[in-house]
């Protein structure tokens, strides 16, 4: 897949993978040329950052930019002011890109399964992707696990979180963006600076994606800017429902046990019928917006799946945990560490439970059976 077609359809899907990209540069288990690859690329970002303050009085920059880069000072003192987020060097810096993207990501899967093979690293633990910092390397690796049968997807990322290991830089590719985005990843960067659990990436990136989305809405009321639309998060999220159902359908029809042959058939099948589906839900219920038309159009395949959905699994309960926090940040931020800090199987079974309490059918029916629930 070329790098332009692995443009996610919108950025609210797909964008929290980039945030632990560069959980592949604190490996120290990887190959020797990889770890060279990464290292060299991150050494890059270091020597050619400059400080956003000297950029924004420098008399030759562009008006255009200035502006974007004001905004992002803004958001940054806002997030450690407001929001309790890090106070320090991340984002207080800038690195002019000459690429689209600071990395690409690549994801894989067996081809008769929906599960990713994962990547672990010393620090970071295992993520479902290995990232690289230009799209020749991506290509080569997602050639080379294609030669071996397996489905790869290559998606392009335009900010990462080094987990403070490095003060993150502003990016220019970030600056495409919009103001809300651009300040939401800020958040969501240092949330995962604020806390991180190894080996639990559905536990960071729904931390991180409750940061941003109630970081945004304080930032927002703080600019005196009413709440944002939200066409596109339900248009969004109508979209992620149906590539889960088209995952699950998948995963269903791997463990069937049925042979290969027909295998093929059925995953072939599933997609067609997936994209039935689309044009139907589409037609119905967002008559005229065809956002989503060039990715459903594009080969689907099981890697191409991964990403969506996984991020944010349990966002609604640390919504719930915010308001039994009180709304203040230091106290939540404390509350979820202790949720952190619980063994794996105990702290999903946690999570599930205050997920299906922040649904109020769900919420009604828990506090009926026990009214101290959760």
């Amino acid at each position: 897949m070329s790098w332009s077609a692995a443009t996610p359809p919108t950025r609210r899907i797909l964008r929290p993978i980039a945030s632990l990209a560069m959980g592949l540069v604190l490996s120290a288990c990887s190959t020797v040329g990889y770890y060279a690859h990464v290292a060299h690329g991150q050494g890059e970002l270091v020597l050619h950052r400059r400080a956003v303050d000297s950029v924004i009085d420098d008399p030759r920059t562009d008006p255009a930019l200035k502006r974007r880069l004001e905004l992002s000072q803004q958001a940054r003192r806002f997030a450690s002011t407001r929001l309790a987020l890090p106070e320090n060097r991340s984002y207080t810096s800038y690195v002019p890109l000459d690429r689209p993207y600071v990395v690409w990501n690549v994801f894989a899967t067996p081809r008769y399964a929906v599960e990713a093979i994962q990547h672990c690293f010393l620090f970071a633990g295992c993520v479902a992707y290995r990232g690289y910092f230009t799209h020749d390397k991506a290509k080569a690796e997602a050639a080379r696990l294609q030669a071996l049968g397996d489905d790869v997807y290559v998606s392009g990322v335009a900010a990462y979180s080094t987990l403070g290991w490095f003060a993150d830089p502003i990016l220019s590719s970030m600056l495409h963006w919009d103001d809300d985005e651009l300040a939401g990843t800020i958040f969501h960067e240092l949330a995962h600076q604020r806390l991180y659990v190894k080996d639990d990436s559905e536990f960071n990136e729904s931390f991180a994606a409750f940061v941003q989305d109630e970081g945004v809405r304080e930032w927002r009321l703080s600019r005196g800017l009413a709440p944002s639309e939200g066409h596109d998060k339900a248009m969004d999220d109508g979209f992620t429902k149906l590539v889960l159902d088209l995952r699950h359908r998948l995963k269903t029809l791997y463990a069937s046990g049925i042979d290969e042959p027909h295998m093929a058939t059925g995953k072939q099948r599933e997609i067609a019928d997936f994209r039935a589906r689309y044009a139907a839900w589409r037609e119905r219920e967002w008559p005229g917006d065809h956002r989503y038309d060039a990715w459903v159009a594009s080969p689907i395949n099981n890697a191409r799946l991964l990403p969506f959905g996984l991020y944010a699994h349990w966002t609604p309960a640390f919504a719930a945990l915010f308001e039994r926090s009180g709304r203040q940040w230091p106290v939540f931020y404390e509350d979820a560490r202790q949720w952190s800090r619980l063994p794996p199987a105990e702290r999903s079974k946690l999570l599930q439970q205050w997920l299906e309490a922040a649904t109020p059918r769900a919420k009604a029916a828990s506090e009926a059976a026990d009214p101290a629930f959760p």
